[in-house]
């Protein structure tokens, strides 16, 4: 299966919001004395905005030490996850399911098996996938729980 890989470093796309914020907006604060602090304000919220907003949508891996499939995953997809449409759309956060389980996972049905993947949108879960079936299945499988997000999701 060919994966579509976006190689632009988050440092870069940070650096491409400054300088359209220096070539854009500097102008209208030319005259003001703080004009630099004010660029740099409005880079932050601009870029902790979207990082928010991304947040909303994530899918959890919960793991356990010694995992084989888990460390199978992380060599086939893992490696590869952030880079492709969608590990941008949707975030990773990797879970041990023997820790004390994340406040904002407290909702979500107990796992018992590693690796599990569990969509969650807004809190509440969207579907999973239970074990590693394989690099090919895997997407497949989280292509068809992706379809299951709202639109805005």
């Amino acid at each position: 299966m060919n994966r579509t890989i976006d190689v632009l470093p988050t440092s870069w796309r940070i650096g491409l919001v400054y300088i359209f914020i220096l070539r854009y907006v500097s102008p209208m604060l030319a005259g003001h004395r703080n004009a630099l602090l004010a660029q740099l304000a409005l880079a932050l919220v601009i870029f902790v905005g979207g990082a928010t907003a991304a947040r909303s949508v994530e899918l959890v891996m919960f793991e356990q030490p010694f995992c084989e499939w888990c460390e199978v995953w992380e060599d086939e997809v893992g490696i590869i996850y952030s880079k492709t449409a969608e590990g941008k759309r949707i975030p990773i956060r990797k879970v041990d399911i023997h820790d004390d389980r994340p406040a904002d996972l407290r909702d979500i049905k107990p796992v018992i098996f590693t690796p599990t993947f569990v969509l969650i949108h807004n809190g509440a879960e969207i579907g999973r996938i239970l074990g590693y079936p394989g690099e090919d299945h895997f997407w497949g499988l989280l292509n068809q729980i992706l379809e299951r997000l709202p639109a805005d999701g």
